[in-house]
Parts: C-alpha cells; sequence; structure tokens
C-alpha cells in the first residue's frame, strides 16, 4: 500500500502518566454513569498520580462519540474544570470514531509543539450503555400514519452507508481477501482472552486503573457532579469481561453471518471506560523533575476503502516505519484494536508481524473497546508494557469505521 496520509513528528513530547478505569461489560455497574464523570474522575486521578497540578495544564482535549446524556455538548469542558482545570483554560472535543483516544494525543502533541502549552490533559471516555434510542426525523411532529424513527443509535452506527455494509461486514471481507478461516479467529479470541486473564491475575492492569467508587467531584461556584454506584456495590475495580474461553467453545457460537467466521465471541466487547493521560514537552519534564512514561514520538492516520476498513492499521504503521526510518523488527511491542478477530489477523498478515508481539496483555476482544477511550487506553498499555518488556519501541494502533487507520510510535526511555 502506498504510504499516504497524515504524518506528524514530534520532537521532545513525553506522556508523563496515564490510567483508565475498569472495563466494564454493556449495562453492568458503570452503565447508568454519565461518561462525563467517567472522564472526570480519571482526569482527576492522572493529574494526582502525574504530580501535575491542574494549574499546570494548557490545553484540554477530551474525546467521546455517543452523547451519554444531555450535556454532552460540554463534556470536555466539564471535564476539565471538575479536574481543576483553570477557567481560563480552554477546552476541545475531537472525534474519529474508533481512533479518536489516538487522534487527542496526536492534537496533544501538535498543540505543545506549537508552543500553545507546555502540558495537555486527554480522555477518552464512552458510556456504551447509555448510547441513546434516537429519531431524528421529528422536529416538525408526527404524520398519521407515518413510521415512528426511533433506533438504537449505537446499533445503526455500525452501518457504513456509503458501502451499505456494517462494521462485521467489513472484517468477513477481510477474511475472504486474506484467506482467514474460522478456526484461526477462535484461537486468536482465546489467546486474546487467556492473555487478559494472565494480566489481570499478574497484577498488571491492576497498576492502570483506578477503582469507582462513590463520590462527589466539587466545583467552587459551581453544582457539584458525581458518580454513585447502585445498589450494594461500594467499589468497581476490576475490568469484567476478561475470562477463559477456550477455541473449542468459542466454535460453538453462531456466526453472525452464516458462513462468516464473526461471532461476538471473537469480537471486541461492548464495554464502559474512560482513560487519560498527561502529554508535556520535555523541557516541561525536566523543570519539574518528572520521569515520563514514555515519549510520544511520531503519528500517521490513513484513509482506506470503507468495505475494508478494518485494514487500516497496516498502511498507517507503515508510514510511521516509512518516515521515522524504523523496521517492523524494531518494533518490541504492538497494540493493535481489535475490533474483529479477522481484522486484526489481516492486519498481522498484512504487515507481516509476529503475533508474539501484538496485545500480549489481551486485547478488545477480551478486555472491550469503549470507543473514544480504546486509544488512550492502548497508549497507557503499551508505554506500561514497554517498560516491563525493557524494549525500546511500541506502536500502538486502530481502523476506524469509514475507511481510515490511525497510529501512534512511542519510545521507552529507560530502553534508549
Amino acid at each position: 500500500m502506498a504510504h499516504t496520509g497524515f504524518f506528524n513528528a514530534f520532537d521532545d513530547i513525553w506522556m508523563l502518566a496515564g490510567v483508565r478505569t475498569p472495563m466494564v461489560d454493556y449495562c453492568g455497574a458503570l452503565g447508568h454513569i454519565s461518561p462525563t464523570d467517567l472522564g472526570i474522575k480519571v482526569a482527576r486521578e492522572v493529574l494526582a498520580r502525574a504530580g501535575v497540578p491542574g494549574a499546570h495544564i494548557g490545553s484540554v482535549i477530551a474525546g467521546n462519540m455517543a452523547p451519554g446524556d444531555f450535556d454532552q455538548f460540554f463534556l470536555p469542558r466539564h471535564i476539565g474544570l471538575y479536574a481543576g482545570v483553570p477557567v481560563d483554560v480552554p477546552a476541545l472535543m475531537a472525534q474519529r470514531i474508533c481512533g479518536t483516544g489516538f487522534e487527542l494525543f496526536r492534537q496533544a502533541g501538535e498543540q505543545i509543539q506549537g508552543g500553545a502549552c507546555e502540558a495537555a490533559l486527554v480522555v477518552g471516555t464512552e458510556s456504551m450503555t447509555r448510547n441513546p434510542i434516537a429519531a431524528f426525523d421529528h422536529r416538525t411532529g408526527f404524520k398519521l400514519g407515518a413510521p415512528v424513527g426511533f433506533k438504537d443509535y449505537m446499533w445503526e452506527a455500525l452501518k457504513d452507508p456509503a458501502a451499505g455494509i456494517n462494521m462485521i461486514q467489513t472484517a468477513e471481507n477481510l477474511a475472504k481477501k486474506y484467506g482467514i478461516q474460522r478456526e484461526e479467529v477462535d484461537e486468536f479470541a482465546s489467546s486474546s482472552f487467556a492473555r487478559a486473564v494472565a494480566a489481570q491475575q499478574s497484577g498488571f492492569h491492576a497498576g492502570e486503573i483506578v477503582p469507582i467508587v462513590t463520590e462527589k467531584f466539587e466545583l467552587e461556584g459551581y453544582k457539584p457532579r458525581g458518580i454513585r454506584l447502585q445498589g450494594k456495590t461500594t467499589e468497581v475495580a476490576l475490568d469484567t469481561h476478561a475470562r477463559l474461553s477456550p477455541a473449542d467453545v468459542l466454535a460453538r457460537l453462531k456466526p453472525v453471518y452464516e458462513g462468516g467466521v464473526q461471532t461476538g465471541g471473537n469480537s471486541a466487547a461492548l464495554v464502559d471506560a474512560a482513560a487519560a493521560a498527561v502529554v508535556s514537552s520535555g523541557a516541561y519534564a525536566r523543570a519539574q523533575g518528572k520521569t515520563p512514561l514514555a515519549r510520544v514520538v511520531a503519528s500517521a492516520v490513513v484513509g482506506v476503502p470503507p468495505e475494508i476498513m478494518g485494514i487500516g492499521p497496516a498502511p498507517a504503521i507503515q508510514l510511521l516505519l516509512a518516515r521515522t526510518g524504523l523496521s517492523l523488527a524494531q518494533i518490541g511491542r504492538f497494540e493493535i484494536n481489535e475490533a474483529q478477530g479477522a481484522q486484526t489477523l489481516a492486519v498481522g498478515r498484512e504487515l507481516g508481524l509476529d503475533l508474539s508481539r501484538l496485545n500480549v496483555n489481551g486485547g478488545a476482544i477480551a478486555l472491550g473497546h469503549p470507543l473514544a477511550a480504546t486509544g488512550v487506553r492502548l497508549t497507557i498499555t503499551l508505554a506500561r508494557e514497554m517498560k516491563r518488556a525493557g524494549v525500546r519501541w511500541g506502536i500502538a494502533s486502530a481502523c476506524i469505521g469509514g475507511g481510515q487507520g490511525i497510529a501512534l510510535l512511542l519510545e521507552n526511555p529507560e530502553a534508549a
């Protein structure tokens, strides 16, 4: 594929810290909580973990796809304000569908490198549960005998009307194109589950999770916000979807489409979650005596045919490597969003990727894909895994509905 698209190289941009909520199954313990409040929670926590006062943040960049309540328009602003960022610091909502979390880092890097600020707060937050049942055609009233147009926002959003197919069908197209069989997809999904369970049991995932509890978010002069857990639940601290799933068990699941390879067990789980990071200039990090988590080296965004949108990470990664001069063999770890099993395997085949370096702590099939939060989560997980494994270079990437791919290159300063 041609190495065309957006490319940004960042000279001295760093991720100081990152944190996320647990990733909790759709209609589960986080399902009634506003994505704004999940975002405030991780924003407050990441500033505390980074040891960065809110007063030092010069930009707030947040991502959220589907509205989880009627005040979604204010989401980035409220996250910043209730996290303690000064009232005169502006906030921005960014949206690149499944690549939104990576787009937050890309825009933070551009802003910091361009001199707009020294430190930025990036937050991706998503409530899949609170996707609305919506109608767009009743402002002028209900006409006699006309169909009532209320539809499931999330289900309808899975379909690309240009290509006339949904996201699962794009993965089926890739399975046919790359000769990927159902057994391979189930084996890959089983591995994702096993790796996620192992990472959970070892405590690796706990290192990036902030438990969710009932609490109030105060902001002087304004109405308080907060999180209230329901029933007898006092704390939510674990990812809920990961469970050992042998391939022979997954093989019993009915495919979404007759004769296809994709099932509910080998596609990304629906979850609610938020994730946040602090990104800064090197000058700020050094002046404040910070030990960064990773250097944000470069980003790439590309377009691909909508009907095979899932291949997007491959050309995005190829563009990163071509422009930075690195080889695939030099990249010690990859985090590629597992939108669908066949889609991720197709990316691996296109790149010639060693799957032992991919999603070593489990991927979205096991953990979930909370749209705007996913890219932030993947970047945090990658940076932490690079430190643990002692590798210098890592790439996180995702496909994007409509036909795009995005990738982010990180460097581990301890291995440089």
